[in-house]
């Protein structure tokens, strides 16, 4: 067998996944940039500042490649403050659904543990997606927009570019598939499936989800909460006495001598969401409450503006 036959499985599944990321899940998350006055970036888009993959830095000092980010005051030329993060994906079959589940939620979390402006953590999917997946993901503050895979095979057979096979289909037949595919797919007829797919579930629920993502987003700070914890450095004693008058001596721990004053931090937002990170020092503290003023500030003015 060919390795061209071997891959036309996944080809048909690569043209779909790169279709519904191009598309669909740049069309929304163009719309609540648009309307948020943000900088969506994604990989699509040639960007001076990053070289590739859209990569952010958690908190453990890992890298990670994203496909879709919402930042403020991002450009071409420097990354912005990032106040969403996005995951897509298409799947033609439900089995290991549990495991891609975990995979891109897995990926997702340290951004909200890192960043307490990164307000949206989300997932696009399509296809075939089993329902306890799917509130596995939600169940871990996750955002989810899915799509059944009966819609997406519609659209584009509607379009005259069929792209459903069955589980015993040939390598052949999957092969003649995905290259009428090819020779059709174009900057034209990816709109007309766009547009097929619109029609088919209603222009509504495409704009449910923006107005739902823009919320979150522009959800502000209501409380801030900060904790002074004084952490004592190692101090050494022959005596057994010294041991106890020293523990008994509560004074001690505001020697900067023998102790580092180190802050948590909690930002309580609009939405019920809180962040909070521990073990800050004082320049740290200052660092992270100064990227939520930013955005603080940023969004109740976009709010005065809406009521006006």
């Amino acid at each position: 067998m060919s390795k061209n036959l071997a891959s036309s499985g996944h080809k048909i599944g690569q043209l779909i996944g790169d279709w519904f990321e191009e598309e669909l899940a740049t069309y929304l998350l163009s719309r609540v940039a648009k309307d948020l006055n943000l900088y969506l970036d994604h990989r699509f888009k040639n960007r001076k500042c990053r070289q590739g993959k859209i990569i952010w830095k958690a908190l453990d000092g890992s890298e990670v490649d994203y496909d879709f980010v919402l930042e403020l005051g991002g450009t071409d030329d420097e990354k912005g403050i990032p106040l969403a993060f996005f995951e897509t994906f298409w799947r033609r079959r439900a089995g290991h659904s549990r495991d891609k589940a975990r995979d891109d939620s897995g990926k997702l979390l340290p951004m909200g543990e890192t960043y307490p402006t990164a307000r949206i953590l989300g997932i696009l999917a399509a296809g075939d997606f089993t329902a306890p997946a799917q509130e596995f993901i939600k169940g871990r503050g996750i955002d989810l927009f899915y799509i059944p895979k009966t819609f997406i095979y519609a659209s584009w057979a509607k379009a005259g570019i069929p792209m459903e096979h069955g589980e015993k289909a040939s390598e052949e037949e999957k092969s003649k598939i995905a290259e009428f595919a090819v020779s059709k797919i174009n900057k034209a007829s990816k709109k007309v499936i766009f547009d097929n797919l619109i029609s088919t579930i209603g222009q509504s629920v495409f704009n449910s989800y923006i107005d739902k993502i823009k919320a979150g987003i522009a959800a502000i700070p209501i409380e801030y909460k900060i904790t002074s914890i004084f952490v004592g450095k190692t101090v050494a004693f022959t005596e057994f006495q010294d041991v106890v008058d020293y523990i008994k001596n509560s004074a001690v721990y505001k020697d900067k001598d023998i102790a580092e004053q180190l802050y948590r931090y909690e930002a309580v937002f609009s939405d019920g969401k809180i962040f909070e990170r521990l073990d800050l020092t004082t320049d740290e503290a200052l660092l992270l409450h100064s990227s939520v003023g930013k955005v603080s500030d940023f969004f109740d003015k976009y709010h005065k503006i809406v009521k006006a």
